[in-house]
């Protein structure tokens, strides 16, 4: 029995789970879902230091001329004492003395002599100076499990010390194709057979998602013959199929799978398009068997199967996000079932693609964005407020959120 959006989604989630972990250099997590907490090792600054080139002095000293007593430079060990009537030349970065109030930039300073300089009397206490732990103090958490490593996580890491991260393992995906009439992109064709875009297309939104993709060919149209695939993916975290799963005589997908200890957790989605959807499991390998039609086959895949690779990742944002944006022109819509709706938003409206035929294929090329409308929507207006998932980017949330466009 198809079950409902909400139903699917809440099966997804209970039933996926992250892979094991690993331990990589850095330089090559980026990308990656951290597997660990990490809380700092060293607060930074290390120590007070000087936010400027310029002198460091007590602040009582302030319009007085001083004796310069010292050049510091950064990574210099500095260990002294100002004196009333003495000041430090000091770089930026370097440690200030340990009594030092103030640093006063260059530019401000008079210079008398070699050793000698007068610095204004408007000087604030403790201006240009870094204090020891005010951008990141000792213990405080830096990155959490589930984290996504982009280049500001590398630079936290660095700033530690850190040369090696627990990061969770790329997930499997397996991905085969079925359908004798189906030919893939690098075979010849005759005239009544199509091109497989399909399985080429699983194989690339996987790798974008992060995943860890293998082609094992393609299946003749027999059970025997799909069984022998699905055998020989079961080391996999996830296989991926499309199509023969109806109840047609040529539609062998379903009884090769039930060979095995298969568990059906979704038969069927109440939505559009996209309804005859399956999801399960054989052992710890989750199997999803997205429809035939081309656009169908995508369209569930960015709603379902994303969440399903994400939760494999590790990531800790599970959670389809939304942008609110606004109609650019008129939608009417059978309402009924939850409806899929992609189109392109150009930062300012949604524009509803021209061609929306589950079969078609050419139609994602040209949007980035989609609408999940409610099952009571029968017309949207030019300028209602919509809300939009991207395609082209992730876009997720640790918290569950509602993205469903109502009336």
């Amino acid at each position: 029995m198809a079950v409902n959006v909400s139903e699917a989604l809440d099966i997804i989630y209970k039933n996926t789970t992250k892979t094991k972990f690993e331990i990589i250099p850095i330089e090559n997590a980026i990308g990656r879902i951290c597997a660990q907490e990490l809380n700092a090792i060293h607060s930074l600054p290390k120590f007070d230091n000087s936010a400027m080139d310029g002198y460091a002095i007590l602040i009582e000293d302030a319009g007085n001329v001083l004796k310069v007593e010292k050049k510091i430079f950064a990574g210099d060990n500095v260990n002294m004492n100002l004196d009333f009537g003495s000041c430090a030349k000091i770089m930026t970065g370097a440690k200030i003395p340990n009594n030092a109030q103030a640093v006063v930039p260059q530019e401000l300073v008079e210079i008398i002599n070699d050793e000698h300089i007068k610095v204004p009397e408007d000087i604030k206490k403790l201006q240009h100076i870094r204090f020891i732990g005010e951008d990141i103090k000792k213990g405080d958490l830096l990155i959490k499990d589930g984290t996504t490593i982009n280049f500001a996580q590398i630079t936290l890491l660095t700033s530690q010390g850190i040369t090696h991260l627990k990061v969770y393992k790329k997930p499997k995906v397996m991905v085969f194709s079925s359908g004798e009439e189906l030919k893939l992109h690098y075979e010849s064709v005759e005239d009544y057979q199509i091109y497989n875009s399909n399985t080429p297309s699983f194989l690339s939104r996987a790798q974008e998602l992060g995943c860890e993709v293998s082609f094992i060919g393609g299946a003749r149209d027999s059970v025997e013959s799909l069984a022998e695939f699905i055998g020989n993916s079961l080391d996999a975290d996830l296989i991926i199929t499309s199509g023969g799963v109806s109840v047609g005589e040529a539609d062998f997908t379903r009884d090769a799978f039930e060979k095995f200890d298969f568990v059906k957790l979704i038969d069927g989605i109440k939505i559009k398009p996209g309804k005859p959807t399956i999801f399960g499991k054989i052992n710890n390998t989750l199997v999803l068997n997205l429809p035939g039609n081309p656009l169908a086959c995508s369209m569930i895949f960015e709603m379902f199967g994303k969440i399903i690779v994400q939760k494999l990742l590790g990531s800790s944002e599970i959670y389809h996000n939304s942008i609110t944006t606004k109609m650019s022109s008129d939608l009417k819509n059978k309402k009924g079932r939850i409806t899929l709706v992609p189109g392109f938003f150009d930062g300012e409206k949604f524009s509803v693609s021209s061609k929306l035929s589950p079969g078609m294929v050419s139609v994602l090329s040209s949007c980035n964005s989609f609408m999940v409308l409610d099952e009571n929507v029968e017309a949207l207006k030019t300028n209602d407020e919509v809300k939009i998932l991207p395609i082209n980017w992730k876009f997720f949330s640790e918290n569950e959120k509602d993205y469903v466009t109502k009336c």
